[in-house]
């Protein structure tokens, strides 16, 4: 049974990533940009769990706490606070305005999750899935993560912050660009381990870049994987495996399946 939490969050990186890496765990995520459209929220929804950043426009954290805990519907529910604040005193400082818990920015992708989930109840935390480094049998032991280059495509700047906020903390050496012709000139002065892409950069389906990397004889072998929305035609994924992509994801994605499915292409080429 998923939990319907809340994140209360400003910033459009931070509040993609935290609710990217809460639907990959299945729970159902609402998100305000401030305190007063989280208050509102708060009041019409049934929530489990509410996420609040403490500096918002308008009425911040602390505001946004104490009018919580002052309501006799919604005091129960945890609250948790999300900040750059790094000062000594700075912890307790959140937790004595009426916070139930405290995690420090920048988000961790490898940790966020099981963070929060310990404020659920635990009918509402799904069973942990793990993924060893190495997801599959292989004749050649895989290289550490630090060794393994990713060059990776996506127009929209968050979803590039967030690929690399999955991938750099395990060690991966990830970069990005926005536009085909900055992949293709990252990609070809040093070969990748490995490529991803959107598969829809701008307007409707875009599998130039695939195509071009093909045609590229020190590119050709290298595994290529398409990341796409949930909502996307069902044709769409048939048509990008055909053009050569060695895989097909959708979003969301939780950060562990991601590096399993990296380390997965990688060994399946250093099999052949």
């Amino acid at each position: 049974m998923p939990g319907h939490i809340l994140i209360i969050e400003d910033n459009p990186a931070n509040l993609e990533l935290m609710t990217y890496l809460l639907k990959a765990f299945s729970h159902i995520v609402l998100t305000a940009h401030d305190g007063e459209e989280g208050i509102e929220l708060a009041r019409r929804d049934l929530l489990d769990l509410i996420i609040c950043d403490v500096h918002l426009p308008g009425a911040d954290g602390y505001e946004v706490a104490r009018r919580l805990k002052a309501h006799p519907a919604l005091c129960h529910i945890p609250l948790i606070a999300v900040t750059a604040l790094a000062m000594v005193g700075d912890r307790s400082k959140v937790l004595a305005a009426g916070f139930d818990g405290y995690i420090p920015k920048p988000i961790m992708p490898e940790s966020f999750v099981t963070q929060i989930e310990s404020f659920l109840r635990p009918s509402l935390v799904g069973k942990r899935r793990t993924v060893d480094r190495a997801p599959v049998k292989s004749s050649a032991p895989l290289r550490p993560a630090a060794a393994i280059r990713i060059v990776a495509l996506d127009d929209l700047p968050y979803h590039g912050q967030l690929l690399r906020r999955m991938l750099e903390p395990y060690g991966y050496d990830v970069g990005m660009a926005e536009t085909i012709e900055q992949a293709l000139a990252a990609a070809s002065s040093r070969v990748p381990d490995v490529i991803i892409a959107d598969l829809h950069l701008g307007k409707g389906l875009d599998l130039d870049f695939l195509r071009k990397v093909r045609t590229i004889p020190e590119l050709k072998y290298v595994p290529f994987i398409f990341i796409a929305s949930s909502l996307l035609a069902p044709a769409d994924r048939v048509e990008a495996l055909a053009a050569g992509a060695t895989r097909f994801l959708t979003r969301p994605i939780e950060p562990l399946l991601l590096i399993a499915e990296i380390d997965s292409v990688i060994a399946a080429k250093e099999d052949r």
